[in-house]
């Protein structure tokens, strides 16, 4: 996978300890890489990161601030990484209506304080900064948002991430052009389900809670629009831009855009019913709207991602969903060992992959 280019490589990892951050633990480790995770405790009851032992699975984790800059330096510093992937975020649309400075702070601050650590850090080779698809000035039309359009944000979370997006263009502009510095990419997901997300206010997981407390599914806004897809499909993406860094440099040092087709652009109905059709239970029920903001259409557009990068979506919503419910099911079951089950899954996705002409086609 990905030409081995991550096998015996030393990646710093920030955000390790969260749900998209602990399934690329994994996968960075099977691949042969040494990870040094740097995060805060992990901030739900259960979660990934505790519950498959990951701490113990790679080379080292720290838990940190990002914002604590002495600390984020030494630690990079003395890992001496080659390549950085930067999760670490308040990643919330709602929370970042009750805590704007706090999700300035650490979206953009927490941010640039990485990108500087990088740079003090000589072994630092390639650095893959992970937003959002939430950064662009969304007008909820029927259009899927290229990676040159404007950047912008109706909420706080929103407009840190498309902060991040011009800071991160200014930033390799400024200080990324010469020999010894490292190469540096954005990447732009959308809404990513999977196993292991116990997060507040996110769709699947409100559904599992409210199928294993025996509780009506609530959900705010139905008809709201997004691009689903299973986790494993970004951190694909992120993988590639990180080997493409690595092999080629600055030949791939801008934004890229990974969501699914169009055809697994679904509504919050959709899924939810989705979620109880493959689990066998659940009865999802239209709550009251919620007073804040929340965008109603959002939808990306990933040809650049397929031409530039040789990448495409590997699953279909359904299949997502599928894979997503499953691991929940096995979970609360108790019916099977966890990580091996999550490298299992990693293995079947691995398995399935077509986009890179490089690799085995299946």
């Amino acid at each position: 996978m990905f030409n081995n280019i991550y096998k015996n490589k030393r990646v710093f990892l920030t955000g390790h300890t969260g749900f998209k951050g602990s399934w690329l633990s994994l996968w960075l480790t099977k691949l042969g890489a040494k990870v040094c995770g740097y995060s805060l405790e992990p901030n739900t009851n259960p979660s990934m990161f505790t519950e498959l032992n990951i701490k113990d699975k790679i080379e080292q984790s720290v838990i940190g601030n990002i914002l604590d800059t002495e600390k984020l330096e030494k630690t990079i510093n003395e890992f001496e990484p080659e390549i950085v992937f930067h999760l670490a975020a308040q990643p919330l649309v709602r929370l970042s209506y009750y805590e704007p400075v706090l999700t300035y702070q650490t979206n953009v601050i927490g941010t640039l304080n990485v990108l500087e650590a990088a740079r003090k850090t000589p072994s630092v080779k390639a650095f893959v900064n992970i937003t959002t698809d939430k950064c662009y000035e969304n007008k909820e039309i029927n259009y899927g948002y290229k990676e040159d359009d404007p950047m912008g944000g109706y909420d706080m979370y929103s407009s840190s991430k498309g902060c991040v997006e011009i800071m991160s263009s200014s930033y390799r502009r400024s200080f990324l052009n010469n020999q010894t510095s490292y190469s540096l990419a954005t990447a732009r997901a959308g809404n990513v389900i999977g196993g292991g997300d116990w997060a507040l206010d996110r769709l699947i997981p409100d559904c599992i809670r409210g199928i294993n407390n025996g509780a009506d599914i609530e959900i705010r806004n139905p008809i709201a629009v997004r691009p689903w897809q299973h986790v494993l499909e970004p951190l694909s993406g992120y993988l590639l831009l990180g080997e493409n860094l690595l092999d080629n440099g600055n030949n791939f040092t801008e934004g890229y855009n990974f969501g699914p087709n169009e055809d697994s652009v679904l509504t919050v109905a959709d899924v939810a019913k989705r979620v109880t059709e493959v689990y066998g239970k659940g009865n999802v029920v239209v709550g009251e709207k919620s007073p804040l903001h929340e965008a109603g259409l959002l939808m990306l557009n990933i040809e650049k991602a397929k031409k530039v990068l040789n990448w495409t979506p590997t699953y279909n919503a359904d299949t997502a969903i599928k894979k997503t419910v499953e691991w929940y099911k096995h979970f609360y079951n108790k019916d099977v060992n966890m990580y091996e089950y999550t490298l299992n899954q990693i293995n079947e996705y691995e398995g399935n992959i077509v986009w890179n002409k490089n690799y085995a086609i299946k």
